[in-house]
């Protein structure tokens, strides 16, 4: 078999109810919600509830669907570990590279809980609310993508926020300057140009007091070299040591995820085995426009883990 990747997904991929029948039918997910709620003791936030009762608008939340996305995303890992089955290398889009520096050993379990949460609530109150959002481009040539931004602008701040895939590049910006966007979009049938539901315009240089604030409270955070190996979102390489870790993971927030480049580096080095361990299937999508030939699969619950466990373990 060729080399196996692991990817996590990243905010956007939380849905209520996530985690129910995992708590169901295994110990070790009982045990890591406990430990990410004693880790976030001080807040008062009960996580496991949130999960599994809580409403959508409020799971939605940066500051609460960053710690949830991730908590599961361990979980399913631990189970996948369990049944040995182990990456070669990992990566993860935007917040999941926190999940994967825990399967690199470079950050325990609770500290990324915390440290996630305080990630959200840096980059929830980056931006005065409303006043930023961001727009999927749809089947546009990235040098085509480029022109569409410099027409608009000239109305303020707009970035390329995520090459997601050769389908799908995702911008960030001013609101109004998204809105004159999208009116570019529908003035030219070619283009697809679909609004994101987010409440700010991550990955921008908008975000740039969100950086500041977790750059301070990165200095504190206790980070190893990575015990395997980890390509990171913003040079799309490894990094190998705790201090590449830190500095990946502050740039990351005014930075564009670089997905396609991770994923074509990971090909490049004989990975073709793809498994996106978290709640939802967007990774396995977006990797299979990138490359169509890779076996991608993905882990988001009990009836999709036995599934592959039974398929990698006989």
């Amino acid at each position: 078999m060729s080399k196996l990747a692991f990817v996590f997904p990243g905010q956007g991929s939380q849905e209520v109810g996530m985690g129910k029948d995992l708590i169901k039918n295994y110990k070790e997910a009982i045990e890591l919600f406990d430990e990410a709620n004693i880790a976030l003791k001080d807040e008062g936030f009960d996580l496991k509830k949130l999960c599994l009762e809580g409403s959508k608008e409020e799971l939605t939340k940066t500051i609460n669907a960053q710690p949830a996305v991730l908590v599961i995303s361990i979980i399913l890992y631990k189970l996948l570990q369990k049944n040995n089955i182990n990456p070669d290398v990992v990566a993860g889009h935007s917040l999941g590279e926190y999940s994967a520096l825990v399967v690199a050993s470079s950050i325990e379990f609770k500290e990324a809980i915390r440290l996630v949460r305080k990630r959200g609530q840096y980059m929830q109150t980056a931006t005065p609310f409303g006043t930023g959002s961001m727009a999927a481009i749809i089947s546009l040539q990235k040098d085509k993508v480029e022109e569409l931004i410099k027409k608009v602008s000239k109305f303020g701040t707009i970035e390329v926020a995520n090459y997601n895939s050769p389908y799908q590049i995702v911008v960030s910006g001013k609101n109004k300057v998204i809105e004159k966007l999208l009116v570019l979009g529908e003035e030219e049938e070619e283009i697809n140009i679909i609004p994101l539901k987010v409440s700010a315009p991550f990955h921008s240089s908008l975000m740039r007091k969100a950086k500041e604030n977790l750059a301070s409270y990165i200095k504190n955070v206790n980070i190893q070299d990575p015990q395997i190996p980890v390509i990171c979102n913003v040079t799309a390489d490894y990094v190998k040591t705790k201090e590449e870790i830190k500095n990946a993971l502050i740039e990351q927030v005014t930075h564009p995820i670089k997905w396609v480049e991770i994923i074509k580096k990971m090909n490049s080095e004989g990975i073709n085995y793809f498994i996106e361990v978290g709640p939802g299937d967007v990774l396995k999508k977006l990797i299979k426009q990138i490359l169509p030939k890779a076996k991608v699969y993905n882990v988001s619950d009990s009836e999709s883990l036995e599934k592959l466990i039974r398929k990698f373990n006989g």
